[in-house]
């Protein structure tokens, strides 16, 4: 932790997933003329949190695609297939979301066909290429945890409030939330399922045995190793002696191992996603003062204000005088 917090920074916001979280955490806000304004000023207000705790050398923002297309829907037609379409108050809010970053001077990538969480897995994957860039990927999902890195990637989760509080994952810090590594979160899902994402998994393996299992086994692969030489036994006629794989968990097992795979790749962030990405491209710029005092002034963000970074200018100033 003491390595990473020595390297300069590069943030990158999965952009949906904040939005949501800031819309569920702060439902009741409007502005002047009543219209809801609770993700614009929830996106806002985590922006500025981080360019101010992490003081980025580069930033950007990750969108999953408008028409909402993701590719593992070739696979599996009901993935996320049960989530309700986007709320009729939070639709207008994403435009004036994009026109917020882009006054701020931040790329925003998006790719059609692809969610943002394996935008998120292909830039980290590039920028983990320059050796002295450290990445803080922020994001309210802890589908993201799978791609935490010691000495590459952490993962900075907002607190939802006073009752949660603001979280950075390193690969102890996954450990300890999900019970596995980040690289065996995929594992995991192919057994438990992910009902947020419509991820099946096997049926009748809950959490706490899914945990166990990967804990045990480590991978998905060498689990059904296993069950395939215990299922030879129970043929056999022999029982099994593995004290976690044996009676009604085999059978489960053995009877959803095409879907336990289909599972893992369902929950797999891609890393090979065809973004055009050049790190010196997300350099942190000064931002359009204009244009973001005139967009928090429309929508009376006075408590922000504050928060707004000084350009280099102002810095000068400031040293000079005091």
């Amino acid at each position: 932790m003491e390595e990473f917090k020595t390297k300069e920074k590069f943030v990158i916001l999965d952009g949906h997933a904040i939005i949501y979280r800031a819309y569920h955490a702060l439902k009741e806000l409007t502005d002047p003329t009543g219209m809801p304004i609770n993700a614009v000023y929830g996106f806002a207000k985590i922006l500025l949190k981080v360019i101010n705790d992490y003081d980025p050398k580069y930033i950007a923002v990750a969108f999953d695609h408008k028409n909402g297309k993701s590719k593992r829907v070739a696979d599996f037609d009901k993935y996320k297939a049960q989530r309700p379409p986007m709320p009729d108050d939070l639709v207008p809010q994403i435009s004036i979301i994009k026109d917020l970053v882009t006054a701020f001077n931040i790329p925003q990538f998006e790719i059609d066909g692809f969610e943002a969480d394996d935008l998120l897995g292909t830039i980290a994957d590039e920028v983990k290429q320059q050796g002295s860039v450290q990445t803080i990927i922020v994001t309210g999902d802890k589908d993201i945890l799978q791609l935490v890195e010691d000495d590459s990637t952490h993962v900075f989760i907002p607190g939802r409030g006073k009752f949660s509080k603001d979280r950075e994952y390193d690969e102890a810090g996954v450990a300890q939330r999900m019970g596995v590594t980040p690289e065996q979160i995929p594992d995991l899902k192919a057994l438990m399922g992910d009902p947020s994402d419509n991820i099946p998994g096997v049926k009748g393996i809950g959490e706490k045995t899914a945990v166990k299992l990967i804990q045990e086994f480590k991978t998905l692969d060498h689990l059904y190793e296993v069950v395939e030489e215990l299922e030879k036994q129970e043929t056999a006629g022999q029982s099994s002696t593995n004290s976690l794989v044996k009676g009604a968990v085999l059978k489960k097992l053995i009877a959803d191992k095409d879907m336990a795979f289909l599972s893992k790749k369902l929950a797999t962030i891609q890393h090979d996603a065809p973004v055009s990405f050049e790190l010196e491209k997300c350099v942190t710029k000064n931002y359009d003062k204009d244009m973001v005092s005139a967009l928090f002034e429309k929508y009376k963000f006075n408590s922000l204000k504050g928060l707004l970074p000084k350009d280099e200018f102002e810095e000068a100033v400031q040293e000079a005088l005091f």
